[in-house]
């Protein structure tokens, strides 16, 4: 598991620790929480996990981070949709990883790709348009399959060996996404972002390939914290 996934995970498991003591009254509203130091020494994890999971608690209105002074705690009770705030957060990490991995692939794969990637790029694309009346697990995988060929398109084996390791969680993330947003695979909403990826690559327009990558999980992110 790549080493990024592997932090956010932990992230959500502090986040989820953390707002099980405060709900649990270990701390009365307005009361100082435990320096990051304590509370990763007590939780057994890093510092900087902990002041992620505090930004997510922060985010929810549940604790309030006061410059110099520490962070407060506002709130024991958690929204009520506490349960997809933290798919929703889950998910942003893995969109977060695919902007660092996806993005510099589409530019390489403008640069680097071939007659036979191109060929390769226009296959997925089909399969995906084929699988848009599949179950969400069918089109989740054919989805994947157009992003593997972008990065193979990279011709960069670490950067393809990097993208197999993390596909199981990016896979999951997928589903969950398409049931967080209520999406449904054979509207395709993203259907021309994809093919506009896809002539971009072939066309060699760097560029291009990297702004519409960008775009299509900067949308991604926007819709998960709505």
């Amino acid at each position: 598991m790549s080493p990024i996934v592997e932090r956010r995970l932990l992230t959500d498991q502090a986040a989820e620790l953390l707002r099980a003591r405060i709900v649990s009254g270990e701390w009365e509203v307005g009361a100082k929480l435990p320096g990051e130091t304590t509370l990763a020494a007590q939780l057994g994890i890093g510092r900087s996990t902990i002041r992620e999971a505090v930004r997510t608690l922060a985010g929810l209105g549940m604790v309030e981070s006061r410059q110099g002074a520490g962070v407060f705690l506002r709130s024991t009770t958690p929204p009520d949709q506490w349960p997809r705030v933290l798919e929703a957060e889950a998910i942003l990490h893995v969109v977060e990883v695919r902007n660092a991995v996806e993005i510099e692939a589409a530019r390489l794969a403008a640069q680097r790709r071939d007659a036979v990637d191109v060929a390769a790029l226009r296959q997925a694309l089909d399969g995906r348009t084929a699988a848009a009346h599949s179950g969400d697990a069918a089109f989740v995988d054919a989805d994947i399959a157009v992003h593997r060929a972008v990065v193979d398109a990279a011709h960069n084996p670490v950067l393809s060996e990097l993208f197999e390791t993390f596909v199981p969680r990016l896979r999951a993330a997928l589903i969950e996404l398409i049931a967080v947003l209520d999406l449904h695979p054979h509207s395709q909403p993203d259907a021309d972002e994809h093919r506009m990826l896809v002539d971009a690559i072939e066309a060699g327009d760097a560029e291009a390939a990297v702004r519409i990558s960008r775009a299509h999980l900067d949308d991604m992110a926007a819709a998960l914290r709505r």
